[in-house]
């Protein structure tokens, strides 16, 4: 019986370019985080990547393999907006049981639905209401299958604008022509593990069983794999927030330790903004710095469990100190919040002053919200307050009202 359908937009910044400027439109496009050679391509249209040209790619390297590509720089605010447009437009035809990503998004059949005829009429009619209330550009590939898992497997099956359905009957044979890498799961890391237990193909793998996969993962999991790749329904394992953090490439002009020093200032005080405004604390920072030609640094420290913005920044201060010279331009910078935990469930100190600066932090985060990001900020961001705009990792949808620079 079929229970889900699976919506994945096809090279989606790059499309939602497209849609936005008519020039682009049928043009090869490559989005890019700066306008730097040094850069690489986040995201491509179809046209480019006749061309060779994927994610990942570096700029210099896309210009050579598609002479004349239009390289824009990435608008994630843009990207937001057209993601709740599609989430609507997909409501309107049907529930959206959850969104996985910026472009990824399941809905759980019911009823008639269930029947094959249906399920396929549905997803026709998702994309005529997509072309006809949002635009033409915005295609995606669908996938109908029993469960969540095999759905998303069959969404990537035809790209672009596919429509792809598994059935029971089809199990397991549809599944062989796929490498091991397309199983959703199923990183490099994990690559090498299923190969060291004999786990060579996803023949192999849809033959081992429940004992072995859970041996190959480590966990439960294996046993969940060995249910989702038969077709079974399974809940969705629970899951809670393990970090918060932001990332930015330099331009050009910011690639030296002052300006590094300073976006990684910016970027801390946009995630300690995150943090509070998911009720949560945090008891570790990491930092990380990528070099054009020298191996990354990162490092990070431990504390006592905070969402104060001058902590958080002291913290900072901590570990820049001990950063080792380097003779070569810093690239791009990060910061990462882990050890997280609920304010609700914290004991606050009797000695800490950081927790008597709470009501700072919450008129600073009112004062931002009405007035614009940056209209109160802590010192040290002050020459990186134009860069690290927001930016859209996997996984995660910002929101415009907390993580938006206008």
């Amino acid at each position: 019986m079929l229970r889900s359908l699976y919506v994945d937009f096809n090279s989606y910044f790059a499309s939602v370019e497209q849609q936005a400027e008519r020039r682009l439109r049928g043009q090869p496009v490559c989005v890019a985080p700066v306008l730097a050679e040094t850069t690489c391509c986040i995201a491509a249209s179809y046209e480019a990547k006749a061309f060779g040209v994927k994610t990942g790619t570096p700029i210099h390297e896309a210009r050579k393999l598609c002479k004349g590509i239009h390289v824009v720089q990435a608008r994630p605010a843009l990207y937001v907006e057209y993601h709740h447009r599609l989430v609507a437009a997909v409501e309107s035809c049907t529930p959206v049981e959850a969104v996985y990503s910026i472009d990824e998004m399941h809905c759980e059949l019911t009823g008639s639905q269930r029947l094959r005829a249906n399920a396929e009429t549905l997803a026709g009619k998702i994309k005529h209401t997509i072309h006809s209330t949002i635009g033409t550009e915005l295609r995606c590939s669908i996938g109908i299958a029993p469960n969540l898992f095999l759905a998303k497997t069959a969404s990537n099956l035809r790209k672009p604008d596919g429509l792809s359905v598994i059935e029971l009957i089809d199990l397991p044979e549809c599944l062989y022509s796929l490498a091991l890498r397309d199983i959703n799961g199923v990183g490099r890391q994990m690559e090498k593990r299923l190969n060291n237990a004999g786990i060579q193909s996803v023949k192999d793998l849809y033959a081992a069983d429940k004992a072995k996969l859970a041996r190959a993962w480590g966990s439960i999991e294996g046993e969940r794999m060995y249910a989702k790749l038969r077709g079974d329904w399974l809940l969705r394992a629970p899951s809670a927030r393990n970090s918060v953090g932001h990332s930015h490439v330099l331009a050009p002009e910011l690639r030296n330790d002052p300006a590094a020093y300073s976006v990684l200032h910016r970027l801390l005080q946009k995630a300690a903004v995150r943090l509070r405004s998911y009720g949560l604390l945090a008891g570790a920072l990491q930092i990380k710095l990528k070099y054009l030609r020298q191996p990354s640094w990162h490092a990070q420290l431990r504390f006592d469990p905070t969402a104060d913005t001058l902590a958080l920044t002291d913290v900072l201060d901590l570990i820049w100190r001990d950063k080792p010279a380097v003779r070569d331009d810093p690239l791009a910078v990060g910061v990462t919040l882990t050890r997280l935990s609920e304010v609700a469930h914290h004991t606050p100190s009797l000695f800490d002053a950081r927790d008597n600066r709470s009501a700072l932090n919450a008129t600073v985060d009112k004062l931002n919200a009405r007035f614009g990001k940056n209209a109160v900020y802590y010192g040290a961001a002050h020459s990186a307050l134009q860069a690290a705009p927001m930016r859209i990792a996997f996984g995660h949808i910002p929101d415009l009202d907390t993580e938006s620079d206008e």
